[in-house]
């Protein structure tokens, strides 16, 4: 393809979209970023691609302005269990130590996409558990998939795919789970579409971890075919987060064109047969995790001759790492303020222990409802949906302007199917939002500006369905 653009342009809204949507475009991608470029000019109706791309830069962009970059800059080539060496790892290994240490206590479960596209990966993380989890209903499992292009998360919402989504896929994976619909599409079964929620978030930009947009405490963190991406910098603060978001003890998986001892120096490199994932170790461990008993007895996804295998090598010792510390974790530790000392608890999956701190906050200043409000969004973790939604409506007694109480009852009803009560209470997030200066940064959330969470709440509204009933 031959360029019509200018090098200097190229270059200035190359800089651009690394800044703000994360997208990096190298020498080699010109072509791909001009020719995306054209097409998103098309659609909004410009002149010319030249005329567009100085709208762009002049003004700061709109939510649609980004979904439509989004939709033009980023390619949907993903399919189910695709790098199945990486999900038999999963499969075989990190999900059943997983299980085997939380069956006996807290059982719960908690896994991320960043990335997700258009669905695929994290139904089939879904697909996983439901095998290796016959009492599936007696944990509390969060699968949260996030992407910055809305149009995939429609996509995703939705569960229908082609044939040309399964390409390579076991033929148990859609015999199991999908029934054949309309034109040769199949849609998944809604036992595996209700297990996966789908959020929009930008990992340029926004704030994780952050209990306001359920990013942290993570056993598993899926992020491949993304950090690719990026430029270096912003791989390293986008790593740095994610390493944040992990509990100690927890997984990081990356595409193997990703892996880089330097850029996850911070993890422990675990080496499966054909995969490579990330452990986060606990500063005051000073031996590898022990190997687990035999893997569960299921049917393998692919017959393999034998057990993946397992290397593991610990950071060197006093190794020092540039990666920022998240959110959470960059404010002081005061052990006399238990409403700290419950988010940073929350933060490394202590939830008992963060509920009991919330309790003591409550106790110390009941009429504050950002301390309801907090306990409320741990209790959902817990899964305990009914005492969460109490301690929202009390926050909202006491302060009935409070946006991010709005918001996590939609979010809620949104885990919960109820769209209708969903809709309702989005709608009031965004009222009460609009009366808000763009750039006002939210109490409780961690550094989110009214604009941000409008955007997210718009995008989220996007993915319900459209018929929807305004009753439970």
């Amino acid at each position: 393809m031959r360029h019509t653009l200018s090098d200097q342009l190229l270059s200035r809204l190359i800089e651009f979209l690394a800044m703000r949507i994360g997208l990096y475009f190298p020498s080699g991608r010109w072509d791909d970023l001009e020719r995306g470029m054209k097409a998103a000019a098309h659609k909004l109706g410009d002149a010319s691609v030249e005329a567009y791309i100085h709208r762009v830069l002049s003004a700061p962009l709109t939510h649609q302005q980004i979904e439509i970059l989004a939709s033009h800059l980023t390619v949907g080539e993903t399919y189910f269990f695709r790098d199945w060496h990486s999900f038999e790892a999963l499969e075989q290994y990190v999900l059943p130590e997983l299980i085997r240490s939380r069956r006996d206590s807290e059982r719960r479960l908690r896994i991320w996409c960043a990335g997700c596209c258009t669905g695929e990966e994290p139904y089939s993380i879904a697909m996983l558990l439901d095998r290796l989890l016959p009492d599936y209903e007696q944990w509390h499992v969060t699968v949260l998939a996030t992407d910055i292009n809305p149009q995939f998360l429609r996509k995703a919402a939705e569960g229908i795919y082609g044939n040309w989504s399964f390409r390579g896929t076991p033929a148990w994976v859609k015999e199991r789970y999908f029934k054949t619909g309309s034109q040769g599409h199949f849609e998944i079964h809604p036992r595996i579409k209700k297990m996966v929620t789908f959020s929009y978030l930008n990992l340029a930009d926004d704030v994780y971890p952050s209990l306001s947009n359920n990013t942290n405490a993570m056993d598993i963190i899926f992020c491949r075919n993304v950090l690719m991406y990026f430029t270096e910098e912003l791989a390293e603060k986008v790593v740095g987060n994610l390493y944040h978001a992990v509990v100690d003890g927890g997984w990081l998986a990356v595409s193997p064109a990703e892996a880089s001892h330097t850029l996850f120096s911070r993890f422990s490199t675990v080496n499966f047969t054909g995969a490579t994932f990330y452990r986060k170790v606990a500063t005051d461990d000073l031996h590898p995790p022990p190997m687990p008993p035999q893997p569960l007895e299921i049917p393998a996804l692919r017959p393999s001759p034998e057990t993946p295998r397992r290397t593991e090598a610990l950071p060197a010792a006093g190794e020092k790492t540039a990666a920022p510390a998240g959110p959470l974790l960059q404010r002081q530790h005061e052990p006399d303020d238990p409403c700290l000392m419950a988010r940073l608890c929350a933060n490394q999956g202590k939830l008992a222990e963060a509920a009991e701190w919330c309790g003591k906050a409550i106790v110390s200043d009941k009429l504050n409802p950002q301390n309801h409000y907090l306990l409320a969004t741990i209790l959902e973790e817990l899964g305990q949906d009914d005492a969460a939604e109490q301690s929202l409506k009390r926050a909202l007694y006491l302060e009935p302007d409070f946006v991010l109480a709005h918001f996590a009852l939609g979010n809620l009803r949104l885990s919960q199917g109820r769209h209708g009560e969903t809709k309702r209470h989005f709608a009031n997030a965004l009222a009460l939002l609009q009366r808000l200066p763009l750039d006002e940064i939210l109490p409780e959330s961690d550094g989110l500006t009214a604009g941000r969470l409008g955007e997210i709440i718009s995008s989220a509204l996007t993915t319900l369905p459209r018929a929807a009933e305004m009753s439970a």
